[in-house]
Formats: C-alpha cells, structure tokens, sequence
C-alpha cells in the first residue's frame, strides 16, 4: 500500500506537467479546432529557453519563468500568424500537414542551433530544497514535487480565471462556441487567436523548465513524446475542455507511473496509446466531452 502511494504522489508531479501542455492543445482545438502538433516543440523550445536564463544571464528561476514563458508566447503567436493564419479556410489536412512540418522544423533548428547532446539543467533552487524530505503514513515527498504541483496548480486556476472571468476570456468562450456569431458581435478574432496561442505556448513554456529542473536533463528531441502524451491526456479529457485537459493529465502521468512501477518500465509510453486507442473506442468525445450532433 505504501509503495501504491509513493508512486501515486509520482504520478501527481508527473501529470501535472502533462496536464499544462495538454491545456494548449485544448485550448487551440477549442478556438480553431486545430490540433497544434508543434505544441510539443515549443515546450522543448520553453525548456531551453529557462536553461540559457539561468546558465547565460545566470538569472533566479521566477525570472527564468516569465522569460521562457515570453519567449513561448512569441513563438506561438508567431507561428500562428505566419503558417496557420494563411490556412484557415483552407481543408484542415493541409493545416495539420502543416503543423506536423512545423513541429520538424523546430526540432531540427534546435538540434542545428543547440546539438543533439543532453544538457544539464541548472539547479536553481537551493539545494536544502531539494535534500528535504517530508514523511507522511509511510509516503515520500521531495521538495522538487512540491513545487512542481504548486506551480502547476497555481497556473491551471489563474487559466481558469482567465478565461471564466475576464473579458477576453469571455470573447474567447465565444469565439469557441460561434466564430461567425462572435465576429458579428463585434469580436475581434485575430486578437483572441494570438491571444489564445500566446496563453498555450505560455503554459507549455512552463511545463518545460518545471521538467528541467524535476529530471535535470533536456534536449532538443525532448517535446516528442510528452507532445504526444499530452494531446492523449487532452483527447481523455475531452478535447477543446479546459478541465478535461487537467484531468486527463493527471490520469495519464499516475498511469504512466504505476505502470513503470507494477508492470514493466518498458510500457510506460505503450500505456499513452493504449489509453487513447480505449478512450477513442468507449468514449471518443473524452470524460468530459458530449457528442456532438451534426446537421444534415
């Protein structure tokens, strides 16, 4: 039971970090219904930038944080002004093509520009931080989860105050119910779109410095696999719904681990799929979603 428990709290810290990159792919679906695959690269992109932060400017990690998320909200709002703006009345396998072939390109320029060569991540936080150890009935807690699930918590409720209670979060609410409707009403759809994918990237910019400081490692393939588990956490939760994303992260990390832990570490990534490939077939519109009817 122990053992159960310990890998239960692993899981929490790891699917938080899933949970905030799969809140981008949510949040794009939700507006454009487009699954940004190059999500997963711009939270490798994220990760990067908080490592030159701190090793180049040898800044703390809060201001590492805002800088990583800046330069991730540039990123975003630049790709989507320049290879997804072009597109949007055009037939949704050329955006997702394109997508895909934006998702090679930053993996390629990171290896070009930063080689394929792991880097280790600084270890900003105090190393008394990370030597403390809380027992609690048996169950292990380091310090560098606990951030790791504050952050994420504190990042997932100020997105729910965005959006629930703010006017561009009401504009946004629209824009994702009635894009036509909301244009008429006199919204402004290009700015809630970059609006939109700044906030994404932002998160997924934070996931990757929360992964560089809980596993100390990145590179520049890093977004390939936790893209993917990402969007499969979005997909369980219900793609295009902000809670579901949330859940289905936290359902996939505690999966991912518990699996590593009981059965074999060589499923661990097999897990995701299998996820994905049951969600699609008991429930395809997610645990949070309802099917949708079409007119005919």
């Amino acid at each position: 039971m122990v053992e159960f428990l310990q890998q239960m709290i692993n899981g929490i810290a790891l699917g938080s970090i899933y949970a905030l990159i799969a809140l981008g792919y949510t949040m794009v679906y939700g507006i454009l219904g487009l699954i940004n695959f190059a999500h997963g690269d711009i939270y490798m992109v994220g990760a990067f930038a908080g490592y030159f932060a701190m090793t180049l400017f040898k800044w703390g990690i809060v201001p590492s944080f805002i800088f990583s998320m800046l330069v991730c909200a540039l990123l975003g709002v630049s790709i989507e002004r320049f290879a997804y703006k072009p597109l949007r009345n055009a037939p949704r396998i050329a955006v997702l093509t394109t997508a895909i072939g934006v998702s090679f390109l930053l993996e390629n320029l990171g290896v070009i520009f930063w080689t394929p060569t792991p880097r280790a991540f600084p270890q900003v936080i105090p190393l008394k931080i990370y030597q403390g150890i809380y027992e609690r009935f048996g169950v292990i807690i380091n310090n560098r989860q606990i951030v790791i699930v504050s952050i994420s918590i504190a990042l997932m409720i100020l997105l729910q105050f965005i959006v629930n209670r703010t006017k561009i979060g009401m504009a946004m609410r629209a824009v994702s119910s009635d894009r036509e409707t909301a244009w008429m009403m006199g919204v402004n759809i290009d700015h809630v779109i970059s609006f939109t994918f700044a906030i994404g990237s932002m998160l997924a910019a934070a996931g990757g410095v929360l992964v560089g400081i809980y596993f100390n490692r990145i590179d520049p393939l890093m977004g390939v696999m936790p893209g993917i588990k990402a969007f499969v956490a979005a997909v369980l939760g219900g793609i295009g719904i902000i809670p579901g994303a949330m859940v289905g992260g936290f359902i996939l990390g505690i999966a991912e681990i518990l699996v590593s832990a009981f059965i074999a570490s060589s499923y661990r990534d097999a897990i995701a799929f299998a996820i994905l490939i049951l969600i699609l077939l008991v429930r395809p519109s997610g645990i949070f979603g309802t099917a949708a009817r079409e007119k005919v």
